[in-house]
Order: C-alpha cells, then structure tokens, then sequence
C-alpha cells in the first residue's frame, strides 16, 4: 500500500517541471490526482500518461471562480478531497531598484493570491472529509533575503506567512497547512546554471551539489500523508544545507 492510498490531491502547476514529478509521485504512492495548469496540450498529455487516477482541469490560479471548478473536478474524481499542493508560480530576478510596481503587482497576484484563493477553496470539501493537508511552495528566496529577488521574495515571504495564520486557524479542522522552501533544484524554470559553473557555485554548500525534483517530492509525500498528521504551521526546507549559515 502507498503513502497517499485511497487520498485525492490537487496538484496547480502541474503541467511541467517540478509539479509534473509530483503529480506523478502522488499516482504511484496510490493517490487519485487533479493536475491543473494553464498549459492544456502538456497538461493533458501528462495526466494521459498517469492514467485513470489522474485528470486534468485547465486552470487560472488567479481566478477564484476557477477554484469552484477544481475543486468539484477533484470531489467528481475521488469523492473526496485530502490535498492541496499550491505549486503554480511565476518567477524572475530584478534588483528593487530596477524593478516595476506592475510586474511586482503580477508575482504577488499567482504566488501570493493564488494560494490564497486556493487554500480557502478547499476547506469545505476537507472539512467533509474529515481534514486535509495544504502544502504551499514557497522557496529559500522566502527565508532570507536574496539579491535580484526582491519581487519574487516578497511573495514567497508571504507565502510563508499566510501559511502560518491558515495552519493556526485551520487546525481545529483537522487541516494542515505547511511550506516547503527549495533551494537549486535541477529541471525546474528557476534553475539556469550551467552545469561547469555547479562546482564553483556549491562549493560552500554542505551537499555540494543541485537538488533533484524527486527529492522535493519525497518531502512532499510525507507532508500530503498521515504519517506527518501532528506537522502543521512549519516551514520545511530542502536545500542541500545552502542556508544553514
């Protein structure tokens, strides 16, 4: 038996990169999946190839009306809801100085209002089933604070936050809400390095070396599953020790 057995997940952004392994991770640990993108030819393809467990829904993160449609996909699906993975997200680097109020207006719309939309949506449907667990992607970028990432930190530090407040206010539902926090992880849009630049780049890396999307999604299975149902309101990082110091 799996992991996720019996569960129903959603999965936003999970037509390519890092939400396509999750999607696919969640199947095998025995989980009936709703991959959701704005990428509907890859979206469908990737949910073909998961089979009966998995559908697809094409989905605008941003728009909240949207949410009623996943959500009620994923209940038609599985007749019932268990999880949420907020996996969809935009990203680029900019100085603060260099950057413009309307594309900080656009990240903090997906990554921020998009949770946020996502996380409220889904409590009716958990609240049935007993309880849930919402895991949010946040990033390192949400724990310190990186140059070039002023725009994209700033809503994965609010990412990080909502969370929290959503864990405190979730739990007497039997909801949990955590993050994960990568750091530089292979085949993913954010990850642009060269691979002869790695060995100068993790050098001071405990790990010194990318991480690989599995290993994500190896955290994240433990967080979607029963074996993680006292853990809620955390923030789990998984960076090869890039931000111990």
């Amino acid at each position: 038996m799996g992991q996720l057995e019996g569960k129903s997940i959603i999965i936003t952004g999970a037509a390519q990169g890092m939400g396509a392994i999750h999607a696919r991770r969640c199947v095998e640990e025995g989980a009936r999946v709703v991959l959701t993108d704005l990428q509907v030819e890859e979206g469908e393809k990737q949910a073909e190839a998961l089979g009966d467990a998995a559908v697809f829904v094409e989905q605008d993160i941003t728009a909240e009306a949207e949410w009623d449609r996943v959500v009620a996909a994923a209940v038609d699906h599985a007749g019932r809801l268990d999880g949420l993975v907020n996996n969809a997200a935009i990203w680029w680097t900019e100085s603060v100085m260099d950057e413009d109020a309307d594309r900080l207006r656009k990240m903090l719309e997906v990554n921020v209002i998009g949770t946020f939309h996502g996380m409220r949506k889904v409590v009716p449907a958990m609240r049935d089933s007993g309880g849930g667990s919402i895991v949010n992607l946040s990033s390192i970028a949400g724990t310190r604070g990186i140059p070039g990432h002023g725009s994209y930190g700033a809503s994965k530090w609010a990412v990080r936050g909502l969370s929290k407040v959503a864990a405190a206010e979730f739990g007497s539902w039997n909801i949990r809400v955590n993050t994960i926090h990568p750091g530089a992880i292979e085949g993913t849009g954010m990850f642009l390095i060269p691979e002869s630049e790695h060995a100068d780049l993790f050098q001071a890396q405990p790990l010194q070396r990318p991480g690989r999307r599995e290993e994500v999604s190896g955290l994240l299975l433990f967080l979607l599953s029963d074996q993680s149902s006292y853990v809620t309101g955390h923030e789990h990082v998984v960076d090869g020790g890039r931000t111990v110091w």
